[in-house]
């Protein structure tokens, strides 16, 4: 995995398994890679991995069967969304409308270009 410097590991895994929830590839109720599995398969300290697990847990994206390991919770596909949603509104948001102000498009050229992208 290719980390990027702006944003902490443990985040950057999160956001991959989040990617993963969405895709399906990780199911409601699926098993989660144990620890030492995702950190030996992505090559990092297993405490990072364990950081991962423990904001994505607070976070109830997954949640722990004592002895099983981690598993998805039913509801993390919603909770992961409506994260990113947040996400998006507070920072890169701002800085995406900042840019579009700075070039001078429009609130009307902006919504002419949104609806050419769900048309696609």
């Amino acid at each position: 995995m290719n980390f990027k410097d702006n944003k902490a590991i443990y985040l950057q895994i999160a956001d991959r398994i989040g990617d993963q929830i969405l895709s399906g590839t990780l199911t409601p109720e699926g098993k989660v890679p144990s620890v030492r599995e995702l950190a030996a398969e992505i090559e990092v300290n297993a405490n990072t991995v364990a950081r991962t697990y423990d904001h994505l847990q607070q976070s109830g994206v997954i949640y722990t069967k004592r002895g099983l390991g981690y598993f998805v919770s039913p509801e993390a596909k919603e909770k992961i969304v409506a994260s990113r949603r947040e996400q998006l509104m507070q920072g890169e948001m701002d800085y995406f409308l900042g840019q579009l102000k700075a070039v001078g498009i429009t609130p009307v050229e902006l919504q002419g270009l949104y609806q050419d992208y769900l048309n696609k």
